[in-house]
């Protein structure tokens, strides 16, 4: 199957570091950047979380193409998920159309409201009106499934972070990918939400931010481990699984550590890293 064919489902990575970047050369590998991964289904441009890796990814587009689509579909409105949206090169075209999706979140009177809120003063200096594109915003009601295009099914969850947070799943052409972050499970007890998310997907990201042994220490922050990604995959008999969002003291040699787990236990699957580009 061609990349960029009609039926082609590409991911790649763009930023795999939750809570805060982390520079410096023990990150190097997995990547410093804040969350943002881009899903390409056929002519379709789908981008999950706007951290610091998607100022790149808007420079990607930007060269490529001179005009076009893009979704960006939000989990929440942490600090980690939107703080690259101001340097998202698309905003600034009006080439392009950005359609910006987000659940409901404590604070948030709607979708709308989200980025203006966080571009102003004394925050920012400039506010959403130096934006060009065409800037439109879709309420996301978590359980319910949408459309995107003609042929693009998008499903939804709520997920378990504080504030609100909500996973999705693309289907497209015979192919699944789900984006579950962030969101924090109870011990010994299986998230139903997500195991009917990324139920039979062919590939999944799930919030590694932490192992089994650190839980504990962090109860009430809405986040997971990467021994619970490997449970919730078998529970849900889906394929490929990426840890994802990565804290920012966990340094290349713990993650390749966690790596090779992860691939001992299932086959094909791993720690997300930037840079990493996959077909399905």
């Amino acid at each position: 199957m061609a990349a960029g064919s009609k039926s082609a489902m590409q991911v790649a990575f763009w930023g795999t570091r939750g809570t805060l970047a982390a520079p410096g050369v023990d990150f190097q590998v997995a990547g410093g950047n804040t969350i943002c991964a881009e899903v390409t289904c056929g002519d379709e441009t789908i981008i999950f979380d706007a951290g610091t890796g998607i100022r790149q990814l808007g420079g990607k587009l930007i060269a490529e193409r001179t005009a076009g689509k893009v979704n960006l579909l939000l989990t929440h409105a942490h600090y980690d998920h939107i703080e690259g949206i101001p340097f998202f090169a698309p905003l600034f075209s009006d080439r392009f159309d950005v359609e910006v999706w987000c659940g409901p979140l404590d604070g948030a009177a709607d979708v709308a409201s989200i980025i203006p809120g966080f571009m102003r003063r004394p925050y920012f200096p400039v506010s959403t009106e130096v934006f060009n594109a065409n800037l439109t915003y879709k309420e996301v009601d978590p359980g319910q499934s949408y459309g995107i295009g003609e042929s693009i099914e998008i499903m939804t969850r709520p997920l378990n972070h504080p504030g609100g947070a909500t996973g999705y799943r693309v289907n497209f052409a015979g192919k699944s990918f789900a984006f579950v972050t962030d969101t924090e499970h109870l011990p010994g007890k299986t998230n139903s939400d997500v195991v009917e998310l990324i139920r039979d997907v062919d590939m999944f990201i799930y919030d590694a931010s932490l192992t089994d042994e650190e839980l504990p220490e962090f109860t009430g922050y809405g986040h997971s481990t990467w021994e619970e990604g490997l449970r919730l995959a078998e529970a849900a008999n889906a394929g490929r699984y990426f840890a994802y969002h990565h804290m920012p003291f966990r340094t290349d040699k713990e993650l390749d550590a966690i790596d090779r787990k992860i691939a001992k236990q299932r086959k094909g699957s791993g720690v997300a890293r930037e840079g990493m580009m996959i077909e399905l």
